[in-house]
């Protein structure tokens, strides 16, 4: 049913041309050999932390069962991307079919959807071992915990169905050139040779229902953990809690800032040179920089590192 509707209006379509970074021909192999390195150290990072979750017992709290998998949703996620967009920088081959495209698109919602709402639960968690501690017992049990990662990925699947029915039921007959280097929104629906303003206002609906919901439910959360921690007369209490948050703090803000740029700006704005370089930002840039944030001057992580180590687990 799910490719009957996807193909209704394309039967004749065979794929798109992915343009990627075309633009600047002298630069492809620097830019491959820079993507490569990132995209390298980005699964070997988190990688990493799922490991240290996994073998550390000092490491098994909400926190860091979140953190481990919101780690692997971002290994879902430079997966669904990366190794593309390194194929249309390198070869001559810079197609994607028609099902590869459909199928791009709905991964990379999936993943970036359930990650929205995944820092939405550890907003929570991290208000309830701050200012509900009583209650954090509750949701220490994993559960408790699992219950607030799928319906993350429930979440994810019903935005990521419905954007991906909505754009590739439409017919395509200006061009098959998409200026970007993955199948995303605002290119696709560029070529499309329909009347787009209701996909474009559904496609707003649920940015806005899904980006902006989650953000209000983190900002919510930390919100009432500054004023929590703010009634703390305990400097070393104030401290500890604003150490503990502010790593989240800071990936909330790239993850949310970029993609509000990019997602919920005005269509006539769009020049895809500038895209790219947004979408850079959350596609490869933060998920490499996520890991190192959440363990730079983490006691927890180093202590772990540490362990493991003398443990003889690696080095």
């Amino acid at each position: 049913m799910f490719l009957d509707v996807i193909v209704r209006n394309n039967h004749t379509m065979t794929g798109f041309i992915l343009v990627g970074f075309s633009d600047v021909p002298h630069l492809r192999y620097i830019l491959f050999v820079v993507f490569l390195c990132i995209f390298k150290m980005s699964l070997a990072a988190h990688m990493f932390l799922i490991f240290l979750y996994r073998f550390s017992p000092n490491l098994q709290t909400p926190m860091y069962f979140f953190l481990a998998n919101f780690s692997l949703m971002e290994i879902c996620y430079i997966l669904t991307i990366d190794p593309k967009m390194l194929q249309v920088l390198l070869s001559q081959q810079k197609t994607i079919s028609f099902y590869g495209c459909a199928t791009q698109m709905f991964m990379f919602h999936l993943f970036a959807g359930s990650e929205c709402f995944m820092l939405a639960a550890m907003g929570y968690d991290r208000y309830n071992a701050i200012c509900n501690p009583l209650l954090y017992n509750i949701l220490r049990h994993k559960v408790t915990c699992m219950k607030l990662i799928c319906g993350s990925w429930f979440i994810g699947a019903i935005v990521a169905i419905v954007q991906t029915i909505l754009m590739f039921s439409l017919p395509f007959c200006r061009s098959h050139i998409i200026n970007h280097f993955y199948c995303d929104v605002p290119p696709v629906l560029a070529l499309a040779c329909a009347d787009t303003h209701i996909h474009e206002i559904t496609t707003m609906f649920f940015t806005l229902s899904v980006v902006v919901g989650s953000f209000i439910l983190t900002v919510i959360s930390y919100s009432l953990i500054i004023w929590t921690i703010f009634k703390t007369h305990s400097a070393s209490v104030r401290k500890k809690a604003f150490s503990t948050c502010t790593s989240h703090i800071l990936v909330v803000t790239m993850f949310y800032g970029s993609g509000s740029v990019m997602y919920l700006r005005p269509k006539s704005s769009y020049g895809m040179g500038e895209d790219k370089f947004i979408s850079l930002m959350y596609t490869v840039i933060a998920p490499l920089l996520n890991p190192f944030i959440y363990s730079i001057r983490n006691n927890d992580v180093i202590s772990a590192v540490r362990r493991c180590k003398n443990a003889k687990y690696f080095f």
